[in-house]
């Protein structure tokens, strides 16, 4: 029982929004470190947490505020001394029905916003197995000419020629535009798996759904949608350039599974699979240098250039580097984060170089909230 007692959960909430003292916060941190069932929940609050920050504002309709007004109107009516029942529970006062009025609004807002978007909600089964295709110009299913409208069925391809694109419905959850020049492939549709293979040319998908969903396969890495719009970017060579502008996605292949949020980058190569990620405005001498340490074996003279290179936002690239270098490469790169960005407290250098996961984790957190972004 005094376990249970010691979990930190029911403050995980404002412990990811920032609205906890520093004792406080430094206590959950603590935890978090230890606890994985709280790290758990973290993870799934502060997920939901930074999805919420990315979504654009939406007005409430006009009617909604007369009903408000008026349900406070008549409340500031009602008398002063009034006969009250027994008190059950706790006291309901003015103050606090102001407080609730403002956080339903808020609440409603938010929540009329998301009733016209598919966002958290599971999606269907969708008939046919196959999407639809809205094409313009020279668009091919399975080598077919369409002719505006078509679609796409399980294990058929969509191609487009020179100047023409085509845009394919995601059963309920989304959309994406092929570019010109591009084939894309329908792997699979179902409940909780829709995936489309892109051979070569351009993709961008604008998803709405629950994370691990939606997928699309390159001849180098596997993109994992966490609810989000990003382009894919495939040459012929098969070599692939991910760019993310809303939300996460996860880039996967040969064990190697990279994290890669808004405003984000990151190359993979057939055989190789992803390389070190980086934020767009990263100098270009410096995203060289990852490339060459990521995929031409150019080790330590290209570890040399990127410490020398790292901007403080570019520690996003070096906390993904501590995973793929060892001994004393990988305590310099730990030094290197430490002099741009310090170390938090609870964050242990010991437990950083061993690749504990739930400090790893922290960290990043950490950054997330004071450097990154």
């Amino acid at each position: 029982m005094k376990m249970f007692k010691s979990h930190v959960i029911k403050q995980l909430s404002a412990y990811c929004n920032g609205e906890l003292a520093d004792d406080q916060m430094e206590r959950i941190r603590a935890h978090l470190l230890v606890c994985s069932r709280c790290q758990k929940e973290h993870d799934e609050i502060k997920f939901g947490v930074q999805l919420a920050q990315q979504l654009p504002l939406a007005r409430a309709p006009q009617e909604l505020w007369s009903e408000l007004e008026t349900i406070l109107d008549e409340r500031s009516r009602r008398p002063l001394v009034e006969r009250r029942a027994p008190k059950v529970g706790f006291t309901f006062g003015w103050h606090r029905f102001a407080a609730v009025a403002a956080m339903l609004v808020v609440a409603i807002t938010i929540g009329l916003f998301l009733s016209s978007q598919p966002w958290g909600r599971k999606p269907k089964v969708p008939p046919g197995a196959s999407f639809e295709v809205a094409g313009v110009g020279a668009v091919r299913i399975d080598g077919d000419r369409i002719n505006n409208k078509g679609r796409l069925s399980i294990g058929e391809t969509l191609e487009t020629g020179d100047a023409s694109s085509a845009k394919v419905t995601v059963s309920d959850i989304g959309e994406v535009e092929l570019a010109s020049n591009s084939k894309l492939s329908l792997i699979q549709t179902k409940a909780d798996e829709h995936r489309l293979a892109l051979d070569h040319g351009r993709l961008s998908a604008t998803i709405s759904a629950p994370p691990r969903i939606f997928f699309v396969n390159t001849p180098a890495a596997e993109a994992i949608d966490l609810g989000c719009v990003y382009t894919l970017d495939v040459d012929d060579s098969g070599e692939t350039l991910l760019h993310v502008t809303l939300g996460f996605v996860e880039l996967v292949r040969n064990g190697r599974d990279v994290y890669v949020p808004r405003y984000a980058m990151c190359k993979a190569r057939p055989g190789i699979g992803p390389g070190t990620p980086y934020f767009e405005d990263a100098a270009q001498p410096f995203v060289s240098a990852l490339e060459r340490f990521d995929f031409e074996k150019d080790g330590v003279q290209a570890l040399d250039e990127i410490l020398r290179l790292s901007r403080t936002r570019d520690t996003f690239s070096l906390w993904h580097m501590l995973s793929e270098v060892e001994g004393d490469l990988r305590i310099r790169v730990l030094n290197r984060m430490v002099e741009l960005v310090g170390l938090p407290k609870g964050i242990q250098r010991e437990r950083v170089l061993a690749l504990d996961q739930n400090t790893l984790e922290a960290w990043k957190d950490e950054m997330v909230d004071t450097v990154w972004y």
